[in-house]
């Protein structure tokens, strides 16, 4: 919710907001959600995100105490550790080498895979054993300098194509938050109380969840009829 919101306690009242709500930047939403997660015991693998996230030091950090891998996007503006000096990122994208760069996909897009070249540069190494930090450089096919810089903290053992195919899972995300608003209205509310806020938002992203999981089970079914179809096709013509 707004500053300006949480900061008009009489609004607040007047629209049923707990009490005992205060205003919280992206980034500290972010970790509430995160803590849940790990607090559930549910699997974390990998987490990513865009800037307004990655930007965030203190949230890096926090992720890499809990041994949390992650590959996220960050401003030309952040700052990292390189050999116990600090660069801005920005001035690494303005020097980056001619060599060492892959083309690889990460992931399907609407046109086919989304090819791009990347490069891995080091970065000064995390205090916690069997893993590493590094950033990770996206750069256009088409437009050389149409550049995208993210921070990676993963095992040591992780190779560029996982940590490539993380940062295109974003894609995925943000796929799924349109689905939501086209499919059940996740943003076509007019509301007044904070409590039918609540619930508007819980029921979309409910009946979102339940629209995901037939639609996943009916193309697994699809496949299933497909290959015994295609299998009983090659017994009838060994016959």
């Amino acid at each position: 919710m707004p500053k300006e919101w949480m900061e008009d306690r009489k609004r607040c009242k007047e629209a049923g907001v707990p009490e005992d709500r205060q205003f919280l930047t992206k980034p500290q939403l972010a970790r509430q959600m995160f803590q849940r997660v790990i607090g559930s015991g549910l699997p974390l693998k990998w987490i990513t995100a865009d800037s307004v996230y990655g930007d965030d030091r203190r949230l890096r950090l926090w992720l890499e105490e809990r041994e949390c891998p992650y590959v996220m996007a960050v401003s030309g503006k952040e700052y990292v550790w390189v050999d116990f000096q600090q660069y801005r990122i920005s001035t690494l994208l303005n020097n980056l080498p001619q060599e060492g760069w892959k083309r690889l996909s990460c992931g399907e897009g609407t046109k086919g895979p989304r090819e791009y070249a990347w490069l891995l540069l080091s970065l000064m190494p995390p205090l916690q054993e069997g893993f590493v930090r590094g950033l990770l450089v996206r750069k256009s096919i088409s437009n050389p300098g149409e550049v995208q810089a993210y921070v990676v903290f993963a095992p040591s053992e992780t190779r560029i194509e996982e940590m490539v195919q993380v940062a295109g899972a974003r894609w995925s995300i943000e796929i799924a938050f349109e689905a939501a608003k086209s499919e059940v209205g996740l943003d076509q509310y007019e509301v007044r109380t904070y409590e039918a806020w609540y619930r508007h938002i819980t029921l979309c992203l409910w009946a979102q969840a339940l629209l995901t999981a037939i639609r996943q089970s009916m193309s697994k079914r699809g496949r299933t009829k497909m290959l015994q179809h295609t299998a009983g096709a090659g017994r009838d013509s060994f016959d």
